[in-house]
């Protein structure tokens, strides 16, 4: 490449594509909209699986700083009844190939990976145009502009780049999360710390669900899960936290208290995220000089493959382009082609596991299928 690759967006799957160029000695310049990399909290934790962040990590040659930020123990699933009856407790045993470490820790692993000035930061997109030839310009809020022959949207769900490729733009599934927060809950909160257990926590029921994960001191970082319309979520008002978490909370009435104490107990007000996703088999004819990856390409509802998918695009985009260095087109097409098939099956399967988790049959038709899974050697 005689030209930096352009990616937009420092985001997981931006930053694994930018450290497997380098380690390519392929230029690459990063341009992120936020203003610093620890702009804001990156989230909880993260299950990095065998078969692709993993195998992306080690194209990287970031596996084994991996490994050192695992949290171990924290493969534990356990999935209870809303009455707080356990239903199924899977230990962490050590074999699960799906380790969880904090997301802003993997994220500040792949920074500083980088050469120092890699990722420009303050640098949100405003648009961008084809300028023929496989070349494009972007615009930045400030106003300048870049041209590049390169451009890879890593920016996520509302993608400024997605627009050169595809007219799809993000749809509400009739679900959103509501996300808080227990702090040190084991010496303040030690009935629910009890029942969430060492690991990952299910309470789920026809339409709705608590589900925590377990972080390190003791912190217990729950989404709370409601199936309305957008409209529903809107005539609550979530700058009055206490108004706000009593109209959630009425919602899991009849629930054990050690499990609506994750919604009532917040040490954080409720924080709105609304779900949203593409087609299951979004993808696009091939445009010269640009494509997408991670939630930019395939975003879909939150199945446990986000980050992984994101991770994985990012290292085989490298790898492609590596090995096709004056043949753009060559290593974009195979990219998109691979990503394309792995993507949709990974939407299908999220879409199947939210009816398990939130239709007619939940929990039970989620717990026989996790239980078939432990059994299967």
């Amino acid at each position: 490449m005689r030209t930096p690759v352009t990616i937009i967006g420092a985001g997981l799957g931006g930053l694994a594509l930018a450290r497997v160029l380098h380690l390519r000695g392929i230029p690459v310049e990063v341009h992120e909209a936020e203003p610093s990399p620890t702009a804001r909290s990156q989230g909880g934790l993260l299950d990095i699986h065998e078969h692709d962040g993993q195998l992306a990590l080690e194209a990287a040659g970031l596996i084994d700083e991996f490994r050192a930020l695992v949290l171990e123990g924290h493969q534990a699933t356990r999935f209870l009844h809303p009455d707080g009856t356990v239903l199924l407790d899977l230990p962490d045993d050590g074999t699960g190939g799906r380790p969880e470490v904090h997301r802003g820790e993997l994220r500040r692993m792949l920074l500083d990976s980088l050469p120092t000035g890699a990722v420009r930061w303050g640098r949100k997109v405003r648009g961008a145009r084809a300028l023929g030839e496989g070349r494009h310009e972007v615009t930045f809020a400030d106003g300048t502009t870049i041209t590049t022959s390169l451009l890879v949207g890593a920016d996520g769900a509302w993608s400024r780049i997605r627009p050169l490729l595809s007219a799809d733009v993000p749809e509400y599934p009739g679900r959103s999360f509501v996300e808080t927060y227990l702090f040190d809950s084991d010496a303040r909160h030690p009935a629910t710390a009890k029942a969430v257990g060492g690991g990952s926590m299910f309470a789920l029921a026809p339409g709705s669900g608590i589900q925590t994960h377990r972080e390190r001191n003791g912190t217990l970082h729950t989404y709370v899960a409601l199936t309305e319309p957008q409209e529903w979520f809107a005539d609550i008002d979530f700058t009055d936290t206490a108004a706000a978490t009593a109209r959630l909370a009425r919602e899991f009435d009849g629930w054990a208290p050690e499990l609506t104490a994750l919604i009532t107990d917040s040490d954080t007000p409720p924080v709105l995220r609304p779900l949203h996703h593409l087609p299951v088999e979004h993808r696009w004819e091939r445009v010269p000089g640009v494509t997408l990856l991670g939630d930019a390409a395939h975003l879909c509802v939150p199945n446990g493959e986000g980050a992984n998918l994101a991770l994985h695009d990012g290292a085989e985009l490298g790898k492609a382009i590596a090995a096709h260095p004056d043949d753009v087109e060559t290593a974009l097409a195979e990219h998109e082609r691979a990503m394309f098939a792995r993507s949709a099956e990974a939407a299908a399967d999220g879409d199947r596991l939210h009816e398990l988790m939130f239709g007619a049959g939940a929990p039970h038709d989620l717990v026989a299928e996790f239980a078939a899974h432990a059994r299967t050697p």
